[in-house]
């Protein structure tokens, strides 16, 4: 078990959407502000890793929502970087209300890439040890995504303000493109229970991407999904996967 940092947030009106709930996208970005104040905690916070010629990349997020807090809720927020292998890193976070319930749990996957290259490269242990990391052989499969059959698409610019500090489109973004594209009655009708999203490529400032999405894709089980993915002149750069439950 790694160790685990936790801090308190209070949910502002800002990060909801129309029916008062934390937005997903929110959701990401608060949980990335807590890895990034334990790394700092820690003393490998960004500017350390840069010093080693690096940056950390994710390829994929898997959120199980069991409640999404509300505006004016106090949640605690708590983050673990439970597991890594010579090349992956999973680090885990949660969201808990005041009484200790948990209502999303997430898994995320880290790479570490050559700043200059833009390779992946094994993580060093110096970079990794103040995490406590528990060291594995075996890489997490992620899921095998349907395929579509009649999608609806949307485009979208990528604009100046979708550009983070790290000078690449904010994960919460893509996660943004996948969900406009199902509208207002859908989203004020359903709650996400599953998201996963995997980042294949990254996209540029001033690219016109494509967003599609399919409703209803329905599985052995009958589960309410949507399946998404971000492309750019025909290649992708991120798929999605999302199941629903009527509010």
């Amino acid at each position: 078990m790694g160790k685990r940092y936790t801090h308190a947030h209070t949910i502002k009106f800002y990060e909801c959407d129309t029916t008062g709930e934390l937005t997903l996208p929110m959701v990401l970005n608060i949980v990335i502000q807590a890895s990034e104040a334990q790394s700092e905690q820690l003393g490998r916070a960004e500017d350390y890793v840069h010093r080693l010629g690096y940056g950390w990349v994710i390829t994929e997020h898997e959120l199980t929502v069991t409640e999404l807090p509300r505006v004016n809720q106090t949640i605690n927020v708590s983050t673990e970087a439970r597991y890594h292998n010579k090349y992956f890193c999973y680090r885990h976070f949660w969201l808990h209300d005041e009484s200790g319930n948990e209502l999303v749990h997430i898994i995320s996957t880290f790479v570490l890439m050559d700043m200059i290259s833009r390779k992946m490269v094994s993580v060093p242990s110096e970079l990794i040890e103040p995490f406590a990391s528990e060291k594995i052989s075996k890489i997490r499969r992620g899921m095998r995504f349907p395929t579509f059959s009649q999608p609806d698409e949307q485009a979208y610019k990528v604009r100046y303000l979708d550009i983070d500090s790290n000078q690449h489109v904010n994960n919460s973004k893509y996660l943004d493109w996948m969900l406009d594209g199902l509208g207002w009655d859908w989203l004020t009708q359903y709650r996400a229970s599953k998201i996963i999203i995997r980042f294949v490529k990254e996209v540029g400032y001033g690219q016109m991407i494509t967003s599609r999405w399919e409703k209803d894709v329905a599985d052995s089980e009958h589960v309410t999904a949507s399946l998404h993915q971000i492309t750019y002149e025909n290649d992708t750069f991120a798929d999605g996967y999302i199941e629903w439950s009527k509010r």
